[in-house]
């Protein structure tokens, strides 16, 4: 039976689901390729064919590109629908950089390497008129941004009991989706910070939620669902709470000894962001297999292993599912697409800003799906 929106959000009706989505700029496309086995699946399993991941899942939050998935999925769009819109989307957002040679762009050029009024454009394209408050958005949605100004993670919720939602010190129901889903995509460097109007006629600076521990913002939506501060109030136990978690895929790093001797301050600069945000992403791994029995769990190293039947609490918390790929040429060449990758290949398959390579990533996606077990679900 297809669930109201109050019964998403009540506590009472279990079990409670949730779907986690990674940043990853234009790389949400090799998400996309998981999503749409996660929709066959579950479609196969529930019998219905027209079964949307929204009527599954009571709870869909992402970071950055993430978010900008989950407002589209939460909004009663089929896969199909998202990746139609996404591969328009990302086409425009990221097809042409500012140039520094040109007067009228060369200021801005030095804010940002891309045009926010393309990605805003797009946005509002996608998602009209709709507000974090609308009957238009059909389960729990959590977009994951950071607030610059104060340097904290906002997750932006829809639950009408939130402490920000319509209240005196906060009225986000009435923040355009567009607008949050820009604050969660506002990469420094890449775009300019996006101003919304917080209430109260204060204004906050929002930049990318990727600039947090949060870029996988599985844990997060853990905190949201559970936590006495936040409205949901659901419990914590294998039976009454599922977490699955998509990834972006991740480079994995292999530097000869030299090479980190001798490197310069750029290259230190150009390495370190996704140093820090494969860190956070790890942590978060470690954390929720730590909590739960995974069937999904991944070896971590030689001393915690895969954490089997090692529980934070002497016993599993929730049930959590975690899918992602590595992005090296053994992975990619094992997918069999006839075609060879080579470190060329991986490098531009790498960057979250090559939108040329989406439909690619989402055929990386799909490939690399096609190994999930419907046993999970």
């Amino acid at each position: 039976m297809k669930k109201t929106f109050e019964q998403h959000l009540d506590p009472s009706i279990t079990p409670k689901r949730i779907l986690s989505l990674d940043g990853g700029g234009i790389r949400g496309a090799l998400t996309l390729g998981y999503l749409k086995q996660i929709e066959n699946i579950l479609r196969e399993k529930e019998n219905n064919p027209g079964l949307l991941l929204c009527d599954y899942f009571d709870l869909i939050g992402g970071t950055s590109t993430g978010s900008i998935i989950a407002a589209c999925l939460a909004t009663g769009m089929d896969v199909d629908a998202v990746v139609q819109s996404y591969m328009t989307l990302g086409g425009k957002i990221f097809g042409k950089k500012r140039t520094w040679w040109n007067p009228l762009e060369t200021w801005k050029f030095l804010k940002a390497e891309y045009d926010y009024v393309a990605l805003e454009q797009s946005l509002k394209d996608v998602f009209g008129d709709i507000t974090l408050g609308s009957d238009n958005i059909k389960t729990g949605l959590c977009i994951v941004a950071k607030r610059a100004d104060t340097n904290s993670v906002w997750p932006l919720i829809n639950h009408p009991k939130g402490k920000f939602f319509d209240t005196a010190i906060g009225k986000n129901k009435d923040i355009p989706l567009w607008q949050a889903v820009r604050a969660s995509s506002a990469a420094p460097t890449y775009f300019a910070p996006q101003m919304i109007d917080v209430g109260n006629g204060q204004r906050a600076a929002f930049v990318d939620g990727g600039v947090s521990m949060a870029n996988n913002p599985a844990l997060t939506l853990l905190m949201v669902a559970t936590l006495k501060g936040f409205p949901f109030h659901w419990q914590m136990e294998e039976d009454k709470l599922t977490i699955v978690s998509v990834g972006t895929g991740y480079s994995v790093f292999k530097k000869q000894t030299g090479e980190i001797e001798e490197a310069w301050m750029k290259t230190w600069a150009q390495s370190v962001p996704d140093m820090l945000m494969q860190d956070a992403s790890w942590q978060n791994q470690i954390m929720l297999q730590w909590l739960s029995n995974s069937p999904t769990r991944q070896y971590v190293d030689m001393e915690i292993e895969s954490l089997q039947d090692d529980y934070i609490a002497g016993k599993p918390m929730l049930k959590y599912l975690r899918y992602n790929f590595p992005i090296t040429e053994n992975d990619l060449n094992g997918l069999g697409l006839g075609k060879t990758f080579t470190p060329v290949d991986v490098a531009s398959l790498v960057e979250m800003s090559n939108a040329e390579n989406r439909e690619l990533l989402y055929t990386i996606g799909t490939a690399a799906a096609a190994n999930m077990e419907a046993v999970h679900f």
